[in-house]
């Protein structure tokens, strides 16, 4: 049987907000990159703690990987795949794509399980932007961070540049067992989720 535990909105909410500051310090983002479906409400709950006097609100663009598959049966728990399919990704040849040449880029997921998928959001997206920059003729820098709420601390698959991990430009809010976190956003029944929370909880 699967540990679960059980996160609730509020205290998505307060992860985020406590991780704000060090962000806004240590990261400087100007753009963020939702990887979905699970990035999509930490990056939105972010960009209210981010947001600076006088300054716009950071943009959020988005992106779609899936390494989880579901188990047989009628149990709702999935296991980690082994490969990363895109089911959203940047136009290249759009300005999206152009509008991350330059920028401090931080990218936002929900939890760090196996590392594959974050592995390859930052490959893929470093790849890409390199080609955009060439393409325009640009010489402008981008650096890419990461933050997610939950780091399981477990061995990861994936592995992530090692100038990222140097530079500390990787942040989880909360590391935790090697459990299967349910999230708010994937509940069908918001008030039994948020009961089993409060018995289950991280």
């Amino acid at each position: 049987m699967v540990e679960k535990y059980y996160v609730t909105y509020n205290q998505v909410h307060k992860l985020c907000q406590e991780a704000a500051p060090r962000i806004l310090n240590d990261f400087k983002p100007n753009l963020m990159i939702a990887i979905g479906g699970g990035g999509y409400v930490p990056a939105r709950i972010l960009r209210s703690f981010l947001k600076q006097p006088g300054a716009p609100n950071i943009p959020i663009q988005a992106i779609g990987l899936s390494l989880y598959e579901q188990l047989s049966g009628n149990d709702p728990v999935e296991a980690p795949g082994t490969k990363v399919t895109r089911t959203q990704w940047l136009d290249l040849s759009s300005l999206e794509m152009s509008n991350l040449i330059g920028k401090n880029v931080l990218i936002v997921d929900e939890v760090d399980d196996t590392r594959t998928t974050l592995e390859y959001a930052v490959k893929e997206l470093e790849k890409d932007v390199e080609t955009a920059r060439k393409q325009q003729g640009r010489d402008e820098t981008t650096t890419f961070s990461i933050f997610v709420l939950h780091n399981k601390d477990k061995n990861k698959k994936g592995h992530l540049p090692a100038n990222m991990l140097d530079n500390n430009r990787y942040l989880a809010a909360v590391t935790v067992p090697d459990v299967w976190i349910c999230y708010p956003w994937e509940a069908t029944d918001i008030e039994e989720h948020d009961r089993l929370a409060a018995e289950r909880g991280i």
